[in-house]
């Protein structure tokens, strides 16, 4: 099963996974650590990435978007392009909380390193963090997987639970989490490539392959995951001149 997946929930990330039970694969990622270009480096990327990959359209079984929790502006344009893609594809969409894509990359972190119950909090401004608890289980053979155990959810880092942490909004509040793990992704190192814990489209592939491979299925749910209202606000009626 070869997916093409996207995620903007922090910075742009494209890349084409091969989810074969036995070993998935990453044929080809991009990411940046730009926040604020979304929209305008999203589609070269999706064609660069699947050059790289020497992978076709007509190849592909599907297309997997990171849902958020996110932005309001960068979120939609990860959204918009993954369901444009699929509809002139005549190809599946599906959906993934992006906080799982963090959880896939700790659940492949050593035994030595690798938590029992953890925190994934990603930065979500106004001095908040949105956040997920994960356990790391086997899946019934020798894989470990990340399993939700609460969230997503949105709110002050101080309010959550005292776990390991992970992510950029636990680098952000250290000071208000005492098990924040700070340390850099393993293996980005590449050109471009985020020296920190956020979702990435790479790593929301795997976790997908585990989702698929440990006998469940892909949500085909887009909606994004906002959690809370935008900032931007329609104009009230304008009031009446009073003499």
């Amino acid at each position: 099963m070869l997916l093409l997946c996207l995620d903007s929930s922090a910075a742009a990330s494209v890349a084409v996974v091969d989810t074969t039970e036995q070993q998935p694969q990453i044929l080809a990622r991009w990411e940046t650590q730009d926040t604020r270009s979304h929209a305008e480096v999203l589609t070269p990327a999706v064609e660069q990435v699947m050059a790289e990959a020497w992978v076709t359209a007509q190849e592909l079984n599907g297309v997997l978007v990171g849902t958020g929790p996110g932005p309001f502006t960068g979120l939609r344009a990860g959204l918009a392009t993954a369901r444009t893609l699929g509809f002139a594809w005549g190809l599946p969409v599906h959906g993934m909380c992006s906080l799982d894509a963090v959880a896939n990359d700790v659940a492949a972190l050593p035994d030595s390193e690798r938590p029992t119950e953890f925190v994934v909090a990603t930065d979500a401004r106004r001095r908040e963090v949105y956040s997920a608890v994960y356990r790391t289980e086997r899946d019934g053979g020798e894989a470990i997987r990340a399993v939700l155990v609460s969230g997503p959810s949105v709110g002050p880092a101080a309010e959550l639970p005292d776990l390991p942490a992970y992510g950029r909004g636990a680098g952000l509040y250290a000071q208000d989490l005492p098990q924040a793990v700070l340390m850099p992704v393993p293996g980005a190192v590449q050109e471009n490539a985020p020296t920190e814990w956020q979702p990435s489209a790479a790593s929301l592939g795997l976790a997908a392959a585990g989702v698929v491979n440990s006998g469940g299925e892909l949500s085909t749910e887009t909606s994004p995951l906002y959690l809370r209202e935008s900032d931007a606000k329609v104009p009230g009626p304008r009031k009446k001149a009073t003499a």
